[in-house]
């Protein structure tokens, strides 16, 4: 993993001091458009608030922030800023940004829109799923109480130069500063939406929208002026919704579509890989990702660390797993075997389905209890409620599945109303390759809140302030915090507000006539494709 900080002074050595620095394709040729579809539509374009799997990468394509990272990789590089310096303490950063960045709406930005953007996704009033990321600048418990309406840590030094103090050391902290949540928009375009920011976006990005016909279209125009130069290839992007995943594929191997954004259905992925012609297009990726089941642990009898454990133990894995051709492995905890911090040995809660039902009786449920799985409406992923549904009635659990559009399941998830939600679809894939990440927005007291991703409810103080502690250490890639995050999540585990189920493979596929290196489509960072670099050949 690449290091972020060093325990001594960094001065600017990532600076890009021209755009004209952007390594380009030599192969692309500019123009043309492509067509993407999804099933259900798209709920927000607003960075400060869209966090799902299939708003990600458009907004990331619509948005910039101070810092950014190669394409198909996890390798920081400076974004809107053209350099930036760290105090030895790790305490200070200051970014450079880069002159003549225009926003969409052409006007150009400077120091004081960086400040609006970080006062603005911290304040409550924008209930962003993301604020937590920000919790180690200097004010963010004074904002996020409502004490305060700006950082004050975050000061405008002059147009070009914005300097951001911490609370306390932050090994990730310009890993955040390249989340979509940290993109820089205008506060002017904000006012004018009144309130539906997210579906009239402007910022820096690459591309600006063009049009949204609501349940049918969205159309993203080149920006002209994009800060870096040649990018992007295309004139457009199209976006199809609702449109299923099957009708998606077929309209793929007809030359209709380019990329099926809900990816090979799992009932067609064995026919697709049979064929040569078909599993020449088909890429795979490995992806730091965890697909679980949240418990509600403020919904009673959920509230039962013994209940939460019996169901963990009532489910069986490798079913499931099967249900997706077994593109995945099974999971026993939180983290990806390939993430910094993963705890080796640790064998989780067994599948064991009499010793699920004794602890259920010894917790007072013999007889079980009746509850709701919420889940993602779009194939597998009711298949997969449907198995988990039979490993629960096994053990005495009735559970009534709750079949919904995604942002539906999103919003009862933030809103605490669903006992159970099972991720397939909003599964967790990390934002930047750090332990961290999958504590703070969906095991910490932070992504509790209403709105936030943490659908299990989970908050635990003492839990919290050893993350907090480990995150405070300056190297994020030191022996002593990896540990300590290891600790954190047996710590989570032995609360079991999660059922973790399974780390799956990322497969994707793309037309012929669609071209750029096969990691922009399964981008670990522009989930699921990273539409800046990607061309046509015809």
């Amino acid at each position: 993993m690449k290091k972020l900080l060093a325990t001594t002074a960094l001065v600017a050595a990532l600076a890009l001091p021209a755009a004209a620095q952007e390594t380009l394709d030599p192969n692309a040729t500019p123009g043309g458009n492509i067509t993407i579809t999804y099933k259900d539509d798209v709920a927000t374009l607003d960075p400060a608030i869209g966090y799902d799997w299939q708003n990600w990468s458009m907004i990331k394509s619509l948005f910039d922030g101070l810092m950014d990272y190669a394409p198909g990789t996890t390798d920081l590089r400076p974004g809107l800023a053209e350099s930036y310096e760290v105090s030895e303490d790790g305490m200070t950063f200051t970014f450079t940004l880069r002159e003549g960045v225009k926003f969409h709406n052409g006007r150009e930005m400077t120091a004081e829109d960086v400040k609006y953007s970080l006062d603005r996704v911290t304040n409550p009033v924008t209930q962003s799923p993301g604020a937590g990321f920000f919790g180690a600048i200097e004010g963010y418990d004074a904002i996020a109480s409502g004490e305060a309406e700006t950082l004050s840590g975050v000061s405008v030094i002059d147009p070009q130069t914005v300097e951001i103090k911490l609370s306390r050391p932050d090994a990730t902290f310009l890993h955040v500063m390249a989340l979509n949540f940290a993109s820089i928009v205008p506060q002017e375009a904000v006012d004018a939406a009144e309130g539906d920011f997210g579906k009239m976006p402007v910022g820096t990005g690459a591309f600006k929208l063009d049009e949204w016909t609501i349940g049918q279209r969205l159309v993203f125009a080149k920006n002209g002026d994009y800060w870096r130069d040649g990018l992007p290839y295309l004139d457009s992007v199209t976006f199809e919704v609702g449109q299923e995943p099957i009708v998606a594929l077929l309209r793929l191997q007809n030359g209709e579509v380019d990329v099926p954004g809900d990816g090979i259905p799992p009932a067609k992925f064995q026919e697709v890989m049979a064929d040569p012609e078909q599993a020449a297009r088909v890429v795979e990726g490995g992806q730091l990702q965890t697909g679980y089941i949240t418990l509600n642990v403020t919904i009673p009898p959920l509230d039962n660390v013994d209940v939460r454990k019996a169901i963990n133990m009532a489910i069986n894995k490798e079913r499931i797993t099967q249900i997706i051709n077994g593109r995945a492995v099974p999971a026993n905890q939180p983290l990806p075997p390939s993430m910094p911090g993963y705890t080796e040995g640790y064998d989780g809660y067994a599948y064991d389905v009499e010793a699920a039902k004794a602890l259920l009786a010894e917790a007072g449920f013999g007889d079980g209890f009746e509850t709701e799985l919420y889940v993602m409406n779009t194939d597998p992923n009711p298949r997969i409620a449907q198995a988990i549904q039979q490993d629960l009635a096994a053990i005495g659990v009735d559970a009534a599945i709750q079949s919904l559009a995604q942002a539906n399941v999103i919003e009862a998830g933030g809103a605490g109303t669903a006992p159970m939600v099972w991720s397939g679809g909003m599964a967790w894939i990390a934002d930047f390759p750090d332990p961290s990440n999958f504590f703070g927005p969906i095991l910490g007291c932070a992504g509790a809140e209403e709105g936030g991703w943490n659908w299990a409810k989970f908050c635990d103080a003492e839990i919290d302030a050893a993350a907090t502690e480990a995150d405070s250490m300056l190297d994020p890639s030191a022996p002593e915090r990896l540990q300590m995050w290891s600790d954190v999540y047996m710590s989570v585990m032995e609360q079991a507000p999660w059922v973790p189920v399974f780390n799956e493979q990322r497969y994707t596929m793309k037309s012929a006539r669609i071209s750029g290196d096969d990691s922009l489509f399964v981008d670990p960072v522009s989930i699921p494709v990273n539409y800046d670099y990607i061309y046509v050949t015809e």
